[in-house]
């Protein structure tokens, strides 16, 4: 059998064993370790695995997984969710739609201190989506804004897939935190835009509440101060080059201590809770680096990612169509994979070419992280909506995805301003 076949062959048995349940990191590393005894020695694949858990275990950059993780466990403890969501509802709550704008805002503000989307959406659900529906809101829309603002927790630092993909492809992972912050922000503006254009074609979508005054308001950002602070210390000694980001996690982890102490809210059983959740996290994810860097070290050996590369060289499509028909079958690949499957399983094989056709790799990995997002609310999988069902129990499935849609249609012109103007990613990078 050739390489190239086998690596097909490797594939294939892949997706199958995903598809009967295996959980992604042990079917790569299982897959990787078989191809690589096949094509080069079972002595060889020992050898190389051995090697990959050795480089992944004093990874310098993989202690920003566990900090961070703890970081936001602790910050959740402390009732940060909701003290987020009453400042923005204090804030936008008078509009139309202003709710459904709030849970955007607070789901940005909670992502600057939590690295998970699902962990965001689950946060929203218990906290906006009960209060929108108590005033009227349709749930359509409370539903699709907190699946949609959810996405927004992969893309404002510190982002768990930023991690990720800066280990995979070798990239910096402070600039993959800083190419972040304007796309977030841009993305929350999107939401807000499409969720005001609807809620003026249609008022009973979302009705404007009480206007708060300043003394109000001023109270509720009092409140989230201390965590607004928290992110300008930890992001911008990133920026400013005081720490690295894994010594940013640490000081991270230290203000969420703190700043749970202050609230009144640090106890024996948060701490626990937040270092069991911590450990089974940090574990779910170095499983699906390990699995699949050893999966990449065996379609490395195949020569796939080559092949493909003299494939598209050989198609004559200029660099820009490249890397729209890539972020294409990234948009297919979200119906049917999870997020952290599509990315270990597509970045290896796309990095080599689309960087190799000039594009920067922190802007090519903000655009993988947006397609990713997407995938989080598109049927069939869409996991934020599944983990939003199980808040909302009483609203149907199909119900919630009909109310993501209208946000995928602005993911989709967010990702296209991205591409044209790829600055609005690589300015603050460059600034480091």
């Amino acid at each position: 059998m050739t390489p190239v076949a086998a690596g097909g062959v490797g594939v294939l048995l892949l997706f199958t064993l995903i598809a009967l349940g295996m959980p992604i990191g042990f079917a790569m590393g299982l897959i990787g370790f078989a191809g690589l005894a096949l094509l080069l020695s079972f002595h060889a694949a020992i050898i190389k695995t051995g090697v990959i858990a050795f480089d992944l275990a004093t990874n310098y950059a993989i202690g920003t997984v566990p900090l961070f993780l703890f970081m936001a466990h602790i910050l959740f403890a402390s009732g940060i969710g909701r003290d987020l969501y009453d400042f923005a509802a204090r804030m936008l709550g008078h509009r139309r739609g202003g709710l459904a704008m709030a849970t955007v805002g607070a789901s940005a503000g909670f992502a600057s201190v939590n690295a998970s989307s699902l962990a965001t959406t689950a946060t929203m659900g218990l906290v906006a989506l009960p209060e929108m529906r108590k005033h009227g809101y349709s749930d359509r829309l409370a539903a699709g804004s907190v699946a949609a603002g959810g996405t927004i927790g992969s893309l404002i630092p510190p982002s768990g897939m930023f991690i990720i993909y800066g280990i995979l492809t070798e990239t910096s992972i402070g600039d993959m935190f800083a190419a972040g912050i304007v796309p977030g922000v841009l993305l929350a503006m999107f939401y807000m835009v499409s969720i005001g254009i609807r809620c003026r074609r249609d008022p009973s979508l979302g009705p404007a509440g009480p206007r708060f005054g300043a003394r109000e308001r001023l109270a509720g950002l009092r409140r989230t101060g201390d965590v607004i602070l928290l992110f300008v210390l930890v992001m911008g000694g990133i920026l400013w080059g005081w720490f690295t980001p894994t010594e940013a996690g640490a000081m991270g982890a230290f203000g969420a201590v703190v700043i749970s102490a202050l609230r009144g809210r640090l106890s024996v059983a948060a701490v626990r809770d937040a270092m069991y959740e911590t450990l089974k996290t940090t574990g779910m994810i170095f499983g699906i680096l390990f699995g699949a860097l050893v999966f990449n070290g065996f379609v490395t050996v195949t020569t796939i990612p080559l092949h493909v590369v003299g494939w598209v060289a050989s198609a004559e499509l200029p660099p820009i169509g490249i890397l729209l028909l890539v972020l294409l079958v990234y948009l297919f690949l979200g119906m049917i994979l999870d997020a952290s499957a599509m990315m270990t399983l597509t970045v290896p094989l796309f990095f080599p070419l689309i960087t190799g056709l000039g594009f920067d790799a922190v802007l090519f990995g903000v655009l993988v992280v947006r397609m990713t997002e997407i995938a989080l609310i598109t049927p069939p999988v869409g996991m934020n909506v599944y983990v939003l069902s199980g808040v909302a129990r009483d609203i149907p499935l199909s119900e919630m995805f009909r109310g993501t849609l209208p946000f995928v249609l602005a993911d989709i012109l967010h990702v296209a301003l991205l591409i044209a103007v790829p600055a609005l990613v690589l300015w603050l990078p460059g600034l480091m």
